[in-house]
């Protein structure tokens, strides 16, 4: 299927590797001009340098910022002034539990998982409705529609933003502006190698015991790939996806418990 977006323009938040990579593999693959984003120039060439390998042809740049300063922000919109495509992404907080919840670890989380992706939106948003094109994804997570206590402080920021974009999406879709949230769980990504360890050195387990006990609590039985995520997103890009917003696509191998 064509997609009908080559040619477009994305920026892709935190895109050094892990889902924000893939989702940009993804977009490249259907011809779209791909500008990756993170806080290491040297992580940033060298996956530039990888998806131009694995996309022969792909159009692809990247901005060296920290997404979660205003000072980051403004050279990503002085860089990039305009997209037809917004991947909002970045990584969220440590796990924990209420006694880590400070004040201070709470705006820590809302600066980095909801109001970089305000931010952003606000200012492409704009330029997106004159142009009766723009396509937003945000990755969320599962825990937005199950939330775990020791995630709780990732979960509430995410949470926020697909409030606040729920409520922006439903003036907007009427110029073929769509905000979509995808929401992960246990996508087989660096993520997932940080939570083995985690998992392993907790319980005096290898890493292929903590991998499989991982993969023992999906109803799939096993890991998602990068790339089935990185073609979701795709999609909901899509000039078919118009139809599409304010939505919340779970890709968690079936987990989710829940009717609705």
């Amino acid at each position: 299927m064509d997609l009908g977006i080559a040619g477009r323009k994305a920026l892709v938040c935190a895109s050094s590797q892990g889902l924000g990579f893939a989702c940009a593999t993804s977009l490249a693959r259907e011809g779209v001009a791909v500008t990756l984003n993170g806080r290491n120039a040297e992580k940033l060439a060298a996956a530039a340098e990888k998806l131009r390998a694995e996309v022969p042809g792909a159009v692809v740049d990247f901005i060296t910022a920290d997404l979660t300063t205003t000072e980051g922000r403004a050279a990503i919109l002085s860089a990039l002034p305009q997209v037809d495509i917004l991947v909002n992404n970045n990584a969220g907080p440590a796990p924990g539990a209420l006694a880590d919840w400070s004040e201070e670890a709470i705006l820590g989380a809302i600066n980095a998982n909801m109001l970089p992706a305000v931010q952003l939106i606000r200012a492409y948003v704009p330029g997106m409705r004159e142009r009766k094109f723009g396509r937003i994804i945000n990755i969320t997570s599962a825990m937005v529609k199950s939330p775990h206590y020791m995630m709780g402080l990732s979960t509430s920021a995410r949470a926020g933003l697909t409030a606040i974009s729920k409520a922006i999406s439903r003036e907007v879709v009427v110029d073929n502006v769509t905000i979509n949230n995808i929401l992960p769980e246990r996508i087989d990504t660096p993520r997932q190698e940080f939570m083995a360890e985690k998992l392993s050195k907790m319980h005096g387990i290898t890493r292929e015991e903590a991998r499989a006990r991982s993969v023992s609590e999906i109803a799939a039985k096993r890991f998602g790939r990068p790339e089935e995520f990185g073609d979701a997103c795709a999609y909901l890009c899509s000039a078919q996806a118009s139809f599409i917003s304010g939505q919340n696509l779970q890709l968690d191998g079936g987990s989710y418990d829940g009717l609705i």
